[in-house]
């Protein structure tokens, strides 16, 4: 077993350099930022060669690869439930005497709000209610329409915002975790690695790592602020009348740039964790809204009873053998694990960030159980409003659906205060993509730094505007086409990075059974 103990300033300094009152790890931050600005460059030059480019590797992973997306989600999965149970689950975060730095409520807020909380404000109600109406198919080919469909619906749903693509966050998170604050690594991609690379992680393959960790980070979030954007003046021109053309779009995205960047500088305490706190009360207030205006008692039967179906289901719908409902399974399911893996480095590193403190089993108890909880109820109050509301025929969510961006805004108006509830719902939703957008800067910040924890404030300020501005300018350049090429390249890069997770498996494996090993104190039961 390699020696662990990593002299981080010595190394770090051999390759940082202090750049206009940034400190920047030199190969990481100037490869990131050229291959950056050259994808910006070539992309608005040629943004049809590109995009052609980019959905051609898209369709390639999720039709050829698609085998690869499934069962490394359920490997991952697995090794989750190994780690929870084995005696490594005792392992303290930081050691034996580490205590944690967030209570539980602002520590739990800050997973939801940086990993599943936009999503679940914008798939809701959209996607159970597409499921159901069979909009681009039916999960297990069902019949659109029947009860069994509503059934698979919510099942389905709650499937791919579950425990498998949370494992994929719990493995990079606690591999980053555990190798920075037991082992005394850098807070890099890289560092997860050492058991099985040795000194090779301060070389050139980490460089590349942590590059490719960058990337897809800040292309994850310029193309989620992109389409949020355009979502944000769609439900500002149903509501208002507002222009939802490109100056909107940018004027959004200005918007939230801008308080990314003041959410960033102020850090984790007086920053995002405030905004994260605010997040879940405003969330729990739209979602308490909605289950006493929509149909109270379908929802709170609808919680156990989707509950049971997700487990019942949750062999089927994972099973990627032959199965007859293989287009859905492509365009929803493969496409679902495929940008969940796209965005590991972010959220897992962001997790590992907030979660020193916490043992082995409560981190992966809570970043697997927490999620699942939240997905059953959240979808069960959206879905079944939006479902019951489509089969009584009531206002545009009655009409096959033609933007997923707008059944959230179309549910909306058939509760009561419309207006006022829509204006809430915008507002949450702005406040979801700040809380994204800090939190990611605060990744690419810490990489960029070489895994230093608390990167210069112009350094902050620097990433969080580059993402505000490569949104703006793609969506300027062109709009919804270029934004989609964007999200295509992130799905294709999952296709490696899917590898990177199962290799980090075996590498935290290692790392923990060190631990365990090393630490006589921990020992107490045999293995």
């Amino acid at each position: 077993m390699p020696k662990y103990q990593y002299d981080i300033d010595h190394e770090i300094g051999e390759n940082n350099i202090q750049l206009l009152g940034m400190d920047v790890h030199n190969p990481v931050f100037f490869g990131s930022a050229l291959l950056i600005t050259l994808f910006v460059v070539g992309t608005l030059i040629a943004p049809v060669g590109a995009a052609g480019i980019l959905e051609g590797a898209r369709a390639w992973s999720l039709e050829h690869a698609h085998w690869l997306f499934s069962s490394s989600i359920v490997i991952i999965f697995g090794f989750c439930i190994l780690f929870a149970v084995m005696p490594f689950g005792r392992i303290r975060i930081g050691g034996p005497s580490a205590k944690p730095e967030f209570s539980t409520l602002s520590w739990l807020a800050m997973l939801f709000s940086a990993g599943v909380g936009i999503g679940l404000l914008f798939w809701g109600a959209a996607e159970p209610l597409a499921y159901f109406s069979g909009w681009s198919g039916t999960p297990l080919n069902v019949y659109a329409g029947t009860e069994e469909a509503r059934r698979l619906a919510m099942s389905a749903t709650i499937f791919h915002w579950g425990l498998h693509p949370w494992a994929v966050y719990a493995i990079m998170g606690l591999s980053l975790a555990f190798f920075t604050y037991n082992k005394g690594l850098p807070l890099t991609i890289r560092s997860c690695f050492y058991p099985l690379l040795g000194e090779r992680v301060w070389g050139w393959s980490g460089h590349v790592i942590d590059i490719l960790a960058v990337l897809a980070t800040l292309f994850g979030l310029a193309t989620s602020l992109g389409f949020g954007a355009m979502q944000a003046a769609a439900g500002l021109h149903i509501l208002f009348g507002i222009d939802p053309g490109i100056t909107t779009q940018i004027g959004i995205i200005i918007g939230i740039t801008s308080l990314a960047t003041l959410s960033v500088i102020r850090g984790i305490n007086k920053g995002i964790k405030v905004l994260s706190n605010i997040n879940i009360v405003l969330a729990i207030v739209l979602l308490l809204f909605v289950l006493l205006a929509g149909p109270t008692l379908a929802i709170l039967v609808g919680i156990p009873g989707n509950t049971v179906h997700y487990i019942k289901s949750m062999i089927p719908l994972a099973n990627w053998f032959d199965r007859a409902d293989f287009e859905w399974y492509q365009t929803w399911t493969i496409f679902y694990w495929a940008w969940w893996i796209s965005w590991s480095p972010f959220v897992g590193m962001f997790i590992a960030r907030v979660s020193k403190g916490r043992t082995v089993r409560q981190f992966l108890a809570a970043v697997l159980v927490m999620p699942v909880g939240v997905s059953v109820i959240w979808f069960t109050v959206f879905g079944t409003t939006a479902i019951t509301q489509a089969q009584a025929g009531l206002g545009k969510i009655a009409e096959p659906m033609t933007d997923a961006s707008l059944v959230l805004f179309h549910m909306l108006a058939n509760l009561p205060m419309v207006e006022i509830v829509s204006s809430f719902a915008i507002i949450l939703l702005l406040i979801f993509f700040v809380t994204s957008s800090d939190s990611g800067s605060l990744v690419i910040d810490t990489i960029t730094a070489g895994g230093k924890l608390h990167a210069p404030i112009p350094q902050r300020i620097f990433w969080a505007s580059m993402e505000g501005l490569v949104a703006a300018i793609l969506l300027f350049g062109g709009g919804g086409q270029v934004l989609g090429a964007l999200q295509a390249g992130a799905i294709a890069t999952a296709l490696p990075f899917s590898i990177v997770l199962l290799l980090c498996c075996v590498s935290l494996y290692k790392g923990l059974r060190h631990e365990w090993k090393k630490d006589s104190r921990l020992r107490q039961v045999k293995m």
